[in-house]
């Protein structure tokens, strides 16, 4: 894919987001509505904007950015302030972000994500608002722990109750948006061939991992947060650890391979091997993980199910 001439920074808030045109140097602050996002999106075509991840905030804008066909490059905030650090930039303002993530941009030559289709997007909002669900319940259950007063126990059960009806609702609907589009309910199937992954984590690989097939095993690894970064320097020799990438995939991921690893031959003789040489058994997990999302790459770039692929 070409990259587009124009680069775009944009800083994300809550209310509003700070724009940094990098031809001209122009900053905009634009409210965080649902026309105005897309009037941007709109002016914004031709041009990459560059954003951070921003846990829920960037929602509306990446919506708004897909519907009007704009491409875009969302960007780890780690990685955006040590890119601004070690240009020099040390001061920290939404418009100061802007520009840095579009100087980032340019310097690093970011590509385009792919623009997700439709169903695609609401596939996303619905997967990540049933996270969002599932947090409010973790909390919830949290706070019953800390109480003692029975009124606030009972209200806290209330609570509890209603969002697991919500959590309910928000899956059967997920599972009819699957079943309703024949390239996502063929997608799911094959990711459902996978001991250790049900509906629910199929549904969050397809929302957070839409480039599965379509890049290399490393880059693949590396998106899901499952490749090992070195830590060496002069003749130390640190420890390989995983870190970045896609914090709630790489989740699903763990556990998925979790339940395999202990049912599944191909990954249960692989864990082995690993606690066999010495590895603790999360690092051994860990490692089945970043196996088995390239056996997904794998199995998506063939067409073919798990047991196909591995027998």
């Amino acid at each position: 894919m070409t990259l587009p001439q124009t680069i775009i920074g944009v800083d994300v808030s809550e209310s509003w987001i700070d724009v940094y045109h990098l031809a001209d140097g122009r900053h905009d602050r634009i409210s965080m509505t649902a026309a105005a996002l897309g009037r941007f999106a709109r002016k914004a075509r031709g041009a990459l904007v560059v954003l951070e991840a921003s846990g829920a905030c960037e929602r509306p804008l990446l919506a708004a950015l897909a519907r009007a066909g704009t491409a875009h490059v969302r960007v780890n905030p780690g990685r955006a302030r040590d890119f601004a650090r070690a240009s020099g930039q040390l001061a920290k303002t939404d418009r100061v972000d802007a520009q840095v993530l579009a100087r980032m941009g340019a310097a690093l030559q970011l590509k385009p994500q792919p623009v997700p289709l439709e169903h695609q997007q609401t596939l996303a909002e619905r997967v990540a608002r049933r996270e969002d669900i599932v947090k409010m319940i973790t909390a919830e259950t949290n706070r019953a722990r800390r109480v003692s007063d029975p009124v606030v126990r009972r209200d806290i059960a209330t609570v509890r109750r209603a969002l697991k009806a919500r959590l309910k609702a928000v899956e059967a609907g997920i599972a009819r948006l699957i079943d309703a589009v024949p390239e996502l309910a063929e997608a799911r199937d094959r990711l459902t061939s996978v001991p250790g992954i049900g509906p629910v984590i199929a549904a969050t690989i397809l929302a957070r991992l839409p480039e599965l097939g379509q890049l290399g095993r490393r880059e693949i690894a590396s998106l899901a947060g499952l490749a090992p970064r070195a830590r060496d320097s002069g003749i130390m020799r640190g420890r390989r650890t995983i870190w970045g990438g896609r914090a709630d995939l790489r989740r699903s991921l763990w556990l998925a391979s979790f339940v395999a690893s202990r049912h599944d031959p191909t990954l249960k003789a692989f864990r082995a091997r690993l606690e066999a040489a010495g590895k603790p058994p999360k690092a051994a997990i860990t490692a089945c993980a970043r196996k088995l999302v390239t056996i997904l790459n794998a199995m998506f770039k063939t067409q073919q199910s798990y047991r196909a692929l591995t027998v």
